[in-house]
C-alpha cells in the first residue's frame, strides 16, 4: 500500500480536474434513466476495500461528496483492508445489519444472493448508455442463466507480469516469454542474477488466486465444466502442479506467508525482478517523492503472463462488485449512488486518476484518455475483456464462490509447492473440497 504524500495528493487533484474534462468525451448512447426515488431522510453507509493507489480514495470521496451536494443524501464510506473484507462482508450479510452498500469482490453477490437486492435496472441503464458490459463484468454481475443482476461491477484490477527490464536482461531475456518452459528458464535466470521472482501461494487476496488460476489455466486446466461439475481432476491439473513445484524453487523466500502488500514492498525495495501485480507498484514508483524510486519506474514494465495451453491470455481481474443489501432501509438511495458513481463525469476522473488501477467494466471507457497516457499501462485496458474467471469454465454460483472463498485452488498448489503433498494427493483433496462446496448450490 502506498504512502500518502504531498506529491501524490497534488497528482490526484490534477487528475480529478483533467478527468472531469475527459469524461465529457466518453462516447454514450441515449438510454432510459431508471426511476429511482431515494427514501425521505435517507443516509448511506458504504463499505469497500482500502485503496492501493492514493487517488482511488481521494477521487472516490470527491465523487461521493458531489453526490451528497446534488441529492442531500449523507454518505459515510468505510475503507477496510483487503484481508478483512471477506469477514466483514459475511458478518453484515449474515446478521442483517451494517452497510447499505458493500463494494465487495467478484463473486460476493452470488455467495450472498439471498441477502442482496437485484440491481437490474441500474445495470441495464449503464450497459445501454456506455456501450455494454465486458464479459467478466457480466459473469460476476449477473445471476447465472438469467437477465437479473445481483451486483454492479465498478472495476477490475488485473495482474499481468510486473518486471524490471534490467533484471530480465541480466537473466538473458529481452522480454517476458510466451512459452511456459522459457518462462521457467527466465525465473531460474533471475534467481542466478540475484533478482528472483516472487508469486504468492498464501491467503493474500487477489495475488494468490491470480497466480493459482494462471497456473491452472495456462496448462489447459479448469475448476468446473459448463454444467458446473468439478472438473479439476485431470492431466492438465497435474502438469500445473508439477510446474508450480519447479517455479517455487526459483522464488524469493517467504512467499507462502505473503499478504496483499508483500510483493509490492519487495518489488519497490529492489528485492524482486518479476511478480504479478496491478498498476499500484508502477504508480507508486512513478509518483514517488524519492528520485531513486522515480528512476526505477523507467526500469519497470508490464506484460501478459505466458499463455501456455490456454485458448486466450490466461489472466482475469479482481472485480469490485457493488451490492445493495436487502436489510438496507435506503435501497433506492443506494442504487442512485451506484448509478451516479458510474456516470462519466465521476467515473472517468476516478479511472484516469488511478492510472487504470480499477480497469473499466463498461466498454465506452476504453476510450478514456488514460489508456493513451502511458504505453506501460496499456496491458490493463482490457482486464475485464476475458472469458476467464474463478469458476472457469462453469457458472458463478454460491457453490463456486465458496470454492474460491475457501482457497481450495490456492491451497492445492501450496501443498505441492512446499512439498507437503504429492500432486496426485493434493489434486484429489482439492476435488473433494470443491465437490463439498458445489453440492450446496
Amino acid at each position: 500500500m502506498t504512502q500518502l504524500t504531498r506529491r501524490g495528493s497534488v497528482a490526484a487533484a490534477a487528475a480529478l480536474i483533467a478527468g472531469q474534462a475527459s469524461g465529457q468525451a466518453i462516447p454514450t448512447t441515449a438510454a432510459a434513466v431508471p426511476r429511482l426515488t431515494p427514501e425521505p431522510g435517507a443516509r448511506l453507509r458504504i463499505l469497500r476495500p482500502a485503496r492501493f493507489v492514493e487517488p482511488d480514495e481521494v477521487i472516490f470521496n470527491a465523487n461521493t461528496r458531489r453526490f451528497t451536494e446534488r441529492t442531500g443524501i449523507e454518505v459515510r464510506i468505510d475503507y477496510v483492508g483487503w484481508d478483512d473484507m471477506p469477514a466483514q462482508t459475511a458478518v453484515a450479510a449474515n446478521t442483517g445489519q451494517g452497510p447499505d452498500v458493500i463494494v465487495g469482490f467478484g463473486a460476493d453477490p452470488h455467495l450472498y444472493a439471498d441477502k442482496v437486492i437485484e440491481v437490474t435496472d441500474v445495470a441495464d441503464y449503464l450497459g445501454a448508455k456506455y456501450g455494454g458490459w465486458y464479459p467478466l463484468a457480466e459473469t460476476y454481475g449477473r445471476r447465472f442463466n438469467s437477465r437479473d443482476w445481483l451486483g454492479v461491477p465498478m472495476g477490475g484490477s488485473g495482474s499481468p507480469a510486473l518486471f524490471r527490464t534490467s533484471a530480465l536482461r541480466a537473466a538473458g531475456f529481452d522480454a517476458v516469454p510466451t512459452d511456459l518452459g522459457q518462462f521457467l528458464r527466465l525465473c531460474e535466470g533471475l534467481k542466478r542474477a540475484g533478482r528472483p521472482c516472487g508469486f504468492a501461494l498464501s491467503h493474500a487476496p487477489g495475488d494468490a488466486p491470480g497466480y493459482a488460476n494462471w497456473l491452472l489455466w495456462s496448462h489447459g486446466g479448469r475448476m468446473l465444466d459448463e454444467q458446473g461439475r468439478v472438473a479439476l481432476e485431470s492431466p492438465a491439473t497435474l502438469r500445473a502442479l508439477d510446474y508450480s513445484r519447479a517455479m517455487q524453487t526459483t522464488m524469493i523466500a517467504g512467499t507462502m506467508g505473503w499478504n496483499g502488500v508483500s510483493n509490492n514492498r519487495a518489488f519497490i525495495g529492489g528485492e524482486l525482478g518479476l511478480t504479478q501485480n496491478g498498476v499500484s507498484v508502477y504508480f507508486a514508483l512513478k509518483n514517488s517523492a524519492d528520485a531513486e524510486q522515480r528512476a526505477a519506474a523507467g526500469d519497470t514494465d508490464h506484460a501478459e503472463m505466458p499463455r501456455g495451453e490456454a485458448p486466450a491470455t490466461p489472466q482475469s481481474g479482481l472485480v469490485l462488485n457493488a451490492m445493495v443489501m436487502r436489510y438496507s432501509r435506503a435501497q433506492q438511495a443506494a442504487k442512485a449512488w451506484i448509478t451516479f458513481m458510474m456516470e462519466a463525469e465521476q467515473y472517468d476522473p476516478w479511472l484516469t486518476g488511478s492510472l487504470g488501477y480499477w480497469s473499466q467494466p463498461l466498454r465506452a471507457y476504453a476510450q478514456s484518455a488514460v489508456w493513451r497516457s502511458d504505453p506501460k499501462i496499456r496491458v490493463f485496458s482490457a482486464t475485464l475483456d476475458t472469458p476467464f474467471h474463478d469458476a472457469y469454465t462453469g457458472p458463478i454460483t454460491a457453490g463456486s464462490a465458496a470454492v474460491a472463498a475457501n482457497w481450495v485452488l490456492v491451497d492445492m498448489f501450496a501443498r505441492v509447492a512446499t512439498g507437503q503433498a504429492t500432486a496426485q494427493d493434493s489434486m484429489r483433496e482439492a476435488v473433494r473440497a470443491a465437490q463439498r462446496h458445489t453440492r450446496r448450490t
